[in-house]
């Protein structure tokens, strides 16, 4: 493992234990299961979330079949947010797998939920990069990229932080991609699963390293009875 990839990991796991940590203090009782997914023994009924408002607004960006979508285009479904990238090579196959799975856990309930992956480097995920990528995951995951504006403004409404890492002279591995030029760099960038309502409202997140089947049993809270 390099030094560069052992700090990302670093930083990583201390932005999660932040915000993770925001989050459960602003919900009370924490109905969220924990960043090593094991879920609390007291499960709170959803209500009026302190959060709402606090993450997700309007965005428009270009869907991965070249298609201009926005937020308003999802109305009346709910919404799965990820924020990655192509060439990430550990958090975001990962989290994206685990979607998968969540979804085709629930079966048809999850019929009303989109799955959004939003990528967090626009430079290299073009929309024929991400028609690429996101054929590996869900059959219905929507790969969203757009300019450095558009990213920007849809990061910042959902709170995401995401910064390039550049090598350290003589260090390769950890996902860099580009050898030394000025394509050589990762994204450090937050890992949280967003779940937004049918009408566009936050609802709850799901933090990484989330099982499959914890991370189903917190949106079948939230989906109407099947």
């Amino acid at each position: 493992m390099t030094r560069l990839a052992t700090s990302r990991r670093a930083l990583l796991g201390g932005g999660l234990a932040l915000l993770a940590g925001s989050a459960a203090r602003a919900h009370g009782p924490d109905p969220h299961p924990t960043a090593a997914g094991v879920m609390p023994t007291s499960v709170a009924t959803p209500g009026a979330d302190p959060l709402a408002g606090r993450f997700g607004g309007p965005f428009k960006l270009v869907a991965h079949d070249g298609r201009r979508l926005s937020d308003a285009d999802f109305r009346g479904r709910f919404m799965l947010v990820y924020f990655g990238y192509t060439t990430c090579d550990d958090l975001c196959p990962l989290d994206l797998a685990v979607i998968e799975a969540a979804l085709k856990e629930l079966g048809p309930a999850a019929d009303i939920v989109q799955p959004l992956f939003i990528t967090v480097d626009p430079t290299r995920d073009t929309v024929p990069v991400m028609a690429a990528y996101v054929a590996n995951f869900h059959p219905r995951l929507i790969g969203l990229t757009g300019s450095e504006p558009e990213i920007a403004a849809v990061a910042r409404a959902y709170k995401v932080h995401r910064r390039k890492v550049r090598p350290a002279a003589g260090i390769q591995g950890g996902g860099i991609q580009g050898g030394s030029g000025p394509d050589a760099y990762i994204v450090d960038h937050g890992s949280l699963t967003y779940l937004m309502g049918p009408d566009g409202q936050f609802r709850t997140l799901v933090p990484h390293k989330t099982e499959a089947a914890a991370m189903a049993m917190v949106l079948r809270r939230y989906l109407p009875a099947s």
